[in-house]
């Protein structure tokens, strides 16, 4: 058993007897004192909360968990009542009210069957059936189906190797077994999935996942995204994730429940109490690895009251930025580098070029799309949304050498608003699209940073001369002057380097990133603008697999992670640059992910960002950054564009969005 690295550990001084009378008095006449009851219970361990409900039978002759729920009502009573509950029975009752309930809580069996050590499992199966009366596995079947119900009965049986053995040649074994039945073969032998995945151990596995990302170049995790599908796919990837780390799993389980649309307060319940004794620390330290604020704060945020107090008191400690790494965390940061700098991510469009493409065709449909009384957007959007680039810039040319028009005036004088500015996007080419959205990021009386920081972070070499190229031929000046006249300071300074283009390209150079890193390392003592200096020659001149070697072995030097010494150290405009391409270093569709979320989440939409994102990465990698949003937002892009959108403009982004994952 590892070192303990719960929030709550037992009392000293512990008198049961006293403890069930402050109880009893907290209940006592008209109204309850919910602060004495959470203050109690949460300074005891769940072993001596035990011995209390034994006190408080014996010397009231009642039930403490009845009165509890008779005094106290909601989100808070559901909290306190779990606590008294020992781990197993708690574990047990989620899994109850999860199957028996109306419908299935498939997202609860995942977080806890995929979590738990072989002795929880069999604890857990045990209090099952002496609270309910029936078989656990057996319920498990009836309510379940498929390769999901198979995958959760082998982790129902708790026989996963815990011997800590490790066999090299049956590393090497499985990692080609699990090639062979997912990404190398039409169809999947899932089979094969569920017994690897199911019955190795943690040390094993994680040397499985190693030697599969060398075979394959690409995560385990891709993969299982691209074989799998549905619940089946979704626990899959909780096992993975806690075999990786289960308080990273954790981490973005609480993210998860709390961010968005509502608190999904059963899963913040069910985490907080059932790892307050287990690992807590690890992961708040998680949370703060991945996510740009403390658990503490984000708890603090999105709950109140007694409810609020009580998950507080669990939570323990706020994670004040800071902090240096505990080693847990430090090697969780280390690995994500790693891990980051070995996969290879699959880039993919939703628009590709249209089968039996014929120009004149389109010229002449779209002609008399737009002839006459009215407009059919329905023909232009089908036409438009549904062809390559390349192919939209032959339908241009075509246009006017068949009917010796301007396809772009016709369309601007036929179409408004949003969707005369998406299609007119889309007819564009990438670089005069480009430069265009440069061109309305700096115009009018604010500039938008955001739009500069994203376009320059996110175009290769190549993409960026061409958009300076097309920028000189649109506006007659160039795009560096432009930056000039309408930024300041260093912001403007750092900006100038990305528009140069000649970010060096190719693989790290493992002895100068070190080098680098050393110097971020030494930086982050420096004066601040000195700090900033040096990180703009780095930041904005290495490759992208370089950085991520350098981000890595920052953690080495520094104990720290590059974004928390960024978000720490830095403000505004500048900050969101280097933040900007750390997460895009790390993960560029995650990042463009992230983007779209900003746009579209809160009040109001940023149509112009949704256009220039949806538009621009619609051949590149928009299908990735689907999957991105789904996987770290919960929710598909498709659903957030419907809700946000409407009319002709909503069509033809769903058209780009391309599915509904």
């Amino acid at each position: 058993v590892g070192v303990f690295r719960g929030t709550i550990t037992a009392a000293p001084d512990f008198d049961p007897s006293a403890d069930a009378e402050t109880l009893y008095n907290a209940m006592k006449g008209i109204g309850s004192d919910k602060e004495a009851i959470l203050d109690l219970i949460t300074s005891r361990n769940n072993a001596q909360r035990q011995e209390v409900i034994t006190a408080y039978k014996n010397s009231f002759g009642k039930d403490l968990i009845e009165d509890l729920k008779y005094e106290l009502t909601g989100k808070f009573e559901r909290l306190i009542v779990s606590l008294m509950r020992a781990p197993a029975y708690h574990d047990a009752k989620e899994i109850h009210d999860a199957i028996k309930g109306v419908g299935t809580n498939e997202k609860c069996l995942i977080e806890v069957l995929a979590s738990r050590n072989n002795k929880q499992m069999h604890e857990m199966v045990t209090a099952y059936k002496d609270a309910y009366g029936s078989d656990l596995e057996e319920d498990v079947i009836v309510d379940t189906s498929g390769h999901f119900k198979k995958m959760l009965i082998v982790l129902l049986q708790g026989s996963r190797d815990e011997s800590g053995v490790v066999d090299a040649s049956l590393v090497e074994q499985d990692a080609l077994d699990l090639f062979a039945a997912g990404e190398e073969q039409w169809g999947t032998d899932e089979a094969k999935f569920i017994m690897i995945l199911g019955n190795r151990s943690v040390t094993h596995l994680r040397m499985v996942f190693d030697e599969y990302q060398k075979i394959t170049e690409l995560s385990i995790e891709d993969s299982i995204k691209n074989e799998l599908s549905g619940d089946f796919e979704r626990l899959m990837l909780a096992v993975v994730q806690c075999v990786r780390s289960v308080p990273m799993f954790f981490a973005r389980c609480l993210y998860k429940s709390m961010k968005g649309l509502g608190t999904a307060d059963n899963t913040l319940i069910r985490i907080m109490i059932s790892r307050s004794e287990i690992d807590m620390l690890d992961i708040r330290e998680c949370f703060r690895l991945r996510y740009e604020k403390s658990l503490y704060n984000m708890i603090k945020d999105d709950t109140s009251g007694d409810y609020k107090r009580t998950l507080l008191n669990l939570c323990g400690g706020d994670d004040d930025l800071a902090g240096e790494f505990f080693p847990e965390a430090a090697q969780i940061a280390y690995k994500m580098w790693e891990l980051s700098a070995m996969t290879k991510v699959q880039l993919r469009p939703t628009v590709r070029p249209a089968a039996n493409f014929d120009p004149a065709a389109d010229a002449q449909a779209l002609r008399k799309a737009m002839k006459g009384f009215g407009t059919d957007e329905d023909a232009i959007i089908d036409i438009v949304a549904q062809r390559s680039n390349a192919q939209r810039q032959e339908i241009r040319q075509t246009f006017k050498s068949l009917l010796g028009r301007d396809l772009m005036k016709d369309l601007k004088s036929e179409l408004s608003k949003n969707l005369e500015r998406l299609i007119i996007g889309l007819m564009l080419t990438p670089a005069e699209f480009d430069a265009k959205m440069m061109k309305k990021a700096m115009e009018g009386a604010g500039t938008d940073e955001h739009a500069l920081i994203e376009i320059l972070v996110t175009r290769s070499n190549d993409e960026i001369q061409a958009m300076n190229a097309a920028y000189q031929a649109a506006y007659k000046k160039t795009l560096e002057e432009a930056i000039q006249s309408d930024t300041s300071g260093l912001f403007c300074r750092i900006l100038v380097s990305l528009v140069q283009g000649a970010r060096e390209e190719g693989p790290a150079d493992l002895e100068r990133a070190d080098a680098d890193a050393q110097e971020l390392a030494a930086a982050c003592n420096a004066e601040s603008d000195d700090m900033k200096v040096k990180f703009m020659s780095i930041l904005c001149t290495r490759s992208f697999p370089h950085l991520r070697k350098v981000f890595q072995e920052f953690v080495r030097f520094s104990n720290k992670d590059i974004e928390q010494i960024i978000k720490k150290e830095m403000s505004g405009d500048v900050k969101n640059t280097f933040y900007a391409i750390v997460c895009s270093v790390k993960n560029q569709p995650s990042y463009l992910a992230d983007r779209l979320y900003k746009a579209m989440k809160g009040l109001g939409t940023d149509d112009r960002a949704l256009i220039r994102i949806m538009v621009s990465r619609s051949e590149i990698d928009l299908f990735t950054i689907r999957k991105e949003f789904k996987e770290t937002h919960d929710v598909s892009l498709h659903e957030f564009i419907q809700g946000d959108t409407s009319g002709d403009y909503r069509k033809t982004l769903l058209i780009l969005c391309g599915g509904e994952d």
